[in-house]
Order: C-alpha cells, then structure tokens, then sequence
C-alpha cells in the first residue's frame, strides 16, 4: 500500500481514489499500476463507466477486508504506517481479493411491465445551454458559449469527471453537427450500394480545436448523493454525451432569425436534418439564392 513511487492514469485513479478514502490516507501514499488478466483474469470491460461502480466497490471490498485485520492495529499505533509496520511484523496478511457484482439488476420483456425488473442501479443527469453564431453566406458555425450542469453526485475525482464530461459533450455535438456518413445508394450513383464513402479524415469530420465552444463552462451539482454507487458517485462517461444537441437546437433557432431576416414568418415550419452540416445550414436559411433548390418538405430522415 505505501510507496514512493506513483503512476496515475486516468482509468485507475478514480479507483485508488476510493482506496486512499477507505484507509483514510493521502493519494500520495497509493501506488497505481494498470490492470492486467494476471491480476483478474474474468475482469469486465470498462465500457459505460463500469469500472468506477464495479472496479470501484471491487476495491473497497477488498479495502474492508484489509482494514478488518487492521483494526486492533489502527486502534493502537498514531499512525497509518505504524500500525501497517506493526501487522507486517505480526505477520497480518495485507493484501486481499475483492469483487463486487452489482445486485439487484435484470430485465424480461415477457413479463408484465410492473414486474420485468430493473435495467439499471441508477441514472445520472445533465443539462446543457449553447449560444451558436451561424455564418448565412457560407453555413459555418461557432459555439459561442457553452454551459453544462452534471449531476455525478458525490465526485471520486472532479477533474477527471469535469474531462469526461467535456469530451463526451464535444464527442456529441459533433455527432449532431459534423459528422455526416455517406453511404453507396441510388442517390449516389458513383458509389456502389453499401459502400462507405466517409471512411477516413479527408471525407469523415470530426470536431477539431476550432469546433470547440469559445467558452465552455461545466458545473458539477453540489452535495448530490447516490447511495448505489462507491462513494455516492455516479458514472460519468457516455451520460453528457447528448447534451452535445444543445449546439444542433441553438443553430436551428440561429437559423430560424436569420429566416426571418428574409420575409419568413415568426413561425414558419421548415426541416433540419441531423447532422446539421454547413451545407444545410446555408441550404436552411433560405435567402433569394437557396429558396430556389431548397425545399421545406419533410423528407424520410432525423429532422426537426
């Protein structure tokens, strides 16, 4: 448990965090090593945040189990090292085997819907604000400010929650507003059925430096508890990531004044599909040039 040597990744700091707060000892005092099958060899994925509610209670398990055969130690030596130093030379067993599988959890569509069961421990919310500035002439678009408030209850790791939170919301609003797949169809007659034409960087998009909001704000909800998760925390990891249609709503509305800066009425219905590229932005403002191709038909897509 004690040594000079530190190595932090982002996956296994959430957990050592839980480590360092169950033996009451500064993060300094944890050493940090990745996982490997010759640890756990049946270890789940990390997918959907898992491994901060699985790996997490996992070690807290084995945390407890260790401080059990402490505790005579801890009661009587000051310190955390002394009473270590002391179980060592008693030859107290300090290490310990921990798991953990959540309870409770299971879900048959057979039944009758108040007794199918629980698909999930918990949920974790989010809301999201964008102010966007839409280009008429050529369809580019800035986010201006973003504003996200996340519920994560009782953070493990706030600076490791606040950058999944901005990641996952940069991931979304690209989805909502780049990343346009392109697929072999009788529309595209130079591609053959089924072929994927946005396979790489020069035809895929994805959200680079200049995409980024100029101004992105994050606010995690204060004194928040989640009592089925390690430490009352919640997953943070895909939760955010539709927060990123934030930007997609805002542009429409963007889009909707600037229709109205050309005789549109207030309220006037037209399509936007998703993803909301430059093309159809430009294409949706519907100026004296666009009104000529573009139509507000509802067309067999996402649209809004």
């Amino acid at each position: 448990m004690l040594s000079k040597k530190k190595r932090i990744t982002p996956a296994s700091t959430k957990r050592d965090c839980s480590k360092a707060r169950a033996f009451g000892i500064p993060m300094e005092a944890v050493a940090f090593r990745e996982t490997g099958t010759d640890t756990v060899p049946n270890a789940s994925p990390t997918a959907a945040s898992a491994s901060s509610d699985i790996y997490g209670m996992a070690t807290l398990n084995a945390c407890e189990k260790i401080k059990s055969r402490l505790q005579p130690y801890l009661a009587k030596f000051p310190d955390f090292k002394s009473a270590v130093n002391a179980a060592y030379m008693d030859r107290v067993d300090l290490s310990a085997h921990g798991f953990y599988a959540t309870p409770g959890i299971g879900y048959d569509w057979s039944l009758p819907e108040d007794q199918r069961g629980k698909p999930f421990n918990y949920f974790t919310f989010g809301a999201a604000c964008s102010e966007v500035e839409i280009d008429v002439l050529t369809g580019d678009m800035r986010i201006l400010r973003s504003d996200i408030l996340m519920d994560v209850g009782n953070s493990l790791n706030p600076a490791i929650d606040i950058g999944q939170i901005e990641g996952a919301f940069t991931q979304g609003f690209g989805w909502a507003t780049i990343e346009e797949t392109v697929w072999g169809c009788s529309e595209f007659s130079w591609l053959k059925p089924g072929v994927c034409f946005t396979r790489g960087p020069g035809t895929y998009k994805i959200p680079s430096f200049n995409d980024t909001p100029v101004d992105l704000r994050v606010t995690l909800v204060k004194d928040s508890a989640n009592p089925n998760a390690i430490h009352s925390s919640r997953a943070v990891g895909e939760p955010p990531f539709f927060l990123g249609s934030s930007a997609f709503f805002a542009a429409r509305a963007a889009i909707a004044s600037a229709r109205e800066d050309t005789g549109a009425a207030p309220h006037d219905y037209f399509v936007v599909d998703l993803p909301l590229t430059p093309e159809r932005i430009r294409l949706a403002c519907n100026d004296p040039l666009t009104s000529r191709f573009a139509s507000s038909r509802p067309r067999p897509s996402i649209f809004v």
